[in-house]
């Protein structure tokens, strides 16, 4: 069965000597006043949440695999064995209020360390760490949006996780198009509304693991106008909520069924019937989408931290396998006394665990880096700093979600083939971190979705000033460690590629402009745009930590080799991964002309539905 360590080590690094987190901290009231932000008490928390999820979460993992969630006749789930008992141990444990506000009896910890406790979660049972994660994007949008009366009533107990809460977007004909939802809403006379419709895919749509589970959903109310303006945000309890706090009769929601997927089979992706619920207005009428976003937008960080936590585990069994592994022999030989060498010597071997490393350690190093920018946009006391850190999270999430779920699931598969014929093998447990961080690039707008938001949405619509303001950030970077020795072929690297990271942009930009045509442009482009900026932030972050690293080394403070690690580690992902960029820059400036093809030629298709 595979193992999953949390890797403290490396976390620590990043918050204490790459992000100085609690000097960031220190300067935002809410946490200096609250002492929240405190170094040491961070440090405890995290050694705690290691302890839980290793403990508790980790032993679950192939059990959910296998057993699967159960619908019964009457509409509801069962979770696999032990996903309850393990709930009310994380429950009782106070994990749900970690970053909550106070008032609704949160602990206030920095969004930071909230961030760390999610990752390790997916690391150490994903389909679990769906059921509370999908209710911190509910607590975020309530908290936004929602009138008084609905905070007072439905956020203590989801901050306490007696209540867990879903977001109900997709239905049957409508997924990345959400203009043409058909699940309507009617006005019941007595600030009441009655939501009548379908959604699918609703994950920890049913289940057992808590009293009540509150349904956030998308609905259009009678005589609103069609496409995303006209829809509205609606508050559904799976129980209605009486005036004394108590459960009162059961809603007109129901699981219709429950999804069999290729993965995540521990967590009910549920089919949600709503026949004439009783949902209550969050925020206004026809700003739904706009609400939704709050939500939508912490799933997709999470969601990047599910690839993120996926490729650290299948790293973590592949580098352990790869020690013990005894295949072919190696010149000069590592275990004369065996009959062959362990395969981790082999450069191919070695190359495939790199590339995991790389990929994951920057990624943890983005991801927390977000998670502080959050920290800042919520609470620091200058606005212009607040404006900036929303900017910067506002032009990296989509990096986030796509960027850290392709690479996650690239990791998973590299971990596997390490394994060799094992690999394929269910019992060692690499094919399960495969088919489970596969979805990452699906749900929560697709990956392709993901890059023309980054594209269209992000860059392009304020004229680049977002990125220009990152761009400046790593400008600042290259010409302040200009005679660093140490990293200057790192910072050429990147220096050039984020030069030409903003000629791109304006390339594309220009294209945007050519009427109809501008579009099919953009949206051929976004992908490829979207990975070489991923790289770009990841070869920044890469620069940094390696600056650190042989700071550490020249200063002799490396007894234990991690930051030696991290120089080798760095250098791998400039000369090996990095130079991907070249290949990107080519396949953007190509546009969408080849594949702008006579459908007849090409699709076999009667009539040119696209082509020229």
């Amino acid at each position: 069965m595979p193992q999953y360590k949390a890797p403290l080590r490396d976390i620590k690094f990043l918050m204490h000597e790459l992000l100085q987190a609690p000097q960031q901290l220190a300067a935002m009231p809410f946490y200096a006043e609250n002492e929240t932000g405190d170094a040491e008490l961070m440090n405890q928390v995290l050694d705690e949440a290691a302890r839980f999820v290793e403990g508790e979460l980790v032993p679950l993992n192939r059990v959910g695999d296998e057993e699967g969630c159960t619908r019964h006749e009457d509409g509801s789930v069962t979770t696999p064995t032990g996903f309850k008992a393990a709930y009310k141990k994380y429950r009782d444990a106070g994990w749900p209020a970690l970053d909550a506000d106070p008032a609704y009896g949160g602990q206030g910890m920095p969004h930071l360390v909230s961030n760390v406790l999610v990752e390790m979660m997916c690391s150490a049972n994903v389909a679990w760490s769906m059921y509370p994660g999908l209710s911190h994007g509910a607590y975020s949008a309530l908290h936004a949006v929602g009138s008084q009366e609905l905070k007072d009533t439905y956020l203590p107990r989801l901050v306490s996780g007696e209540w867990t809460g879903t977001m109900c977007l997709t239905e049957p004909h409508a997924g990345t198009d959400l203009g043409i939802i058909r699940t309507k809403a009617a006005d019941n006379g007595d600030g009441t509304y009655a939501i009548t419709g379908n959604k699918i895919f609703i994950s920890a749509g049913e289940h057992d693991m808590a009293d009540n589970i509150l349904h956030l959903v998308l609905a259009r109310l009678e005589g609103s106008p069609q496409g995303t303006k006209g829809i509205s945000l609606f508050l559904v309890p799976k129980f209605l909520v009486n005036p004394d706090g108590s459960l009162g009769e059961r809603n007109g929601v129901v699981c219709g069924s429950i999804e069999h997927k290729m993965g995540i089979h521990g967590n009910a992706t549920a089919v949600l019937n709503f026949d004439s619920a009783k949902g209550y207005l969050v925020g206004e009428i026809n700003k739904g989408m706009n609400h939704m976003f709050i939500m939508m937008n912490a799933a997709r960080l999470g969601t990047g931290l599910q690839g993120l936590g996926l490729g650290e585990v299948a790293y973590q069994n592949a580098l352990a396998y790869a020690k013990d592994r005894l295949q072919m022999r190696h010149e000069p030989r590592v275990s004369p006394t065996e009959v062959a060498d362990p395969i981790i010597v082999h450069p191919d071997v070695r190359r495939m665990l790199l590339t995991g490393k790389a990929y994951t350690e920057a990624g943890r190093a983005m991801a927390m880096w977000l998670a502080l920018s959050i920290d800042a946009e919520h609470h620091h006391p200058d606005e212009a700093k607040r404006k900036e850190a929303a900017d910067l999270v506002a032009l990296l999430t989509p990096i986030a979600k796509a960027f850290m779920t392709d690479n996650g699931f690239n990791t998973a598969v590299l971990g596997q083939q390490v394994f060799g014929g094992h690999g394929y093998i269910r019992e060692w447990g690499m094919e399960q971190f495969v088919r489970d961080a596969r979805i990452g690039q699906i749900y929560e707008g697709t990956n392709g979705i993901q890059a023309l938001d980054l594209l269209g949405r992000k860059v392009l619509m304020d004229g680049g000033k977002k990125l220009q303001k990152l761009a400046s950030t790593l400008q600042e970077f290259v010409e302040e460690n200009a005679e660093n020795e140490d990293i200057a072929p790192y910072l050429d690297q990147l220096g050039k590629a984020a030069n030409q990271l903003g000629t791109l942009t304006m390339v594309i930009g220009q294209k945007a402009m050519q009427g109809a045509e501008g579009a099919d442009e953009v949206n051929a482009a976004a992908v490829d745009y979207l990975r070489y900026f991923g790289h770009v932030v990841y070869g920044y972050l890469w620069a940094r930590m390696a600056k650190i690293a042989h700071e550490k080394i020249s200063a002799g403070q490396d007894r234990d080799g991690f930051y030696l690690g991290k120089v080798q580690t760095a250098k791998f992902y400039f000369t090996k991964l990095f130079p991907e960029t070249k290949m990107l820059a080519a396949t953007i400036k190509a546009g969408n002309e080849p594949v702008a093809v006579d459908d007849r030629a090409v699709f076999g298709l009667e009539g040119q539905l696209v082509g020229a």
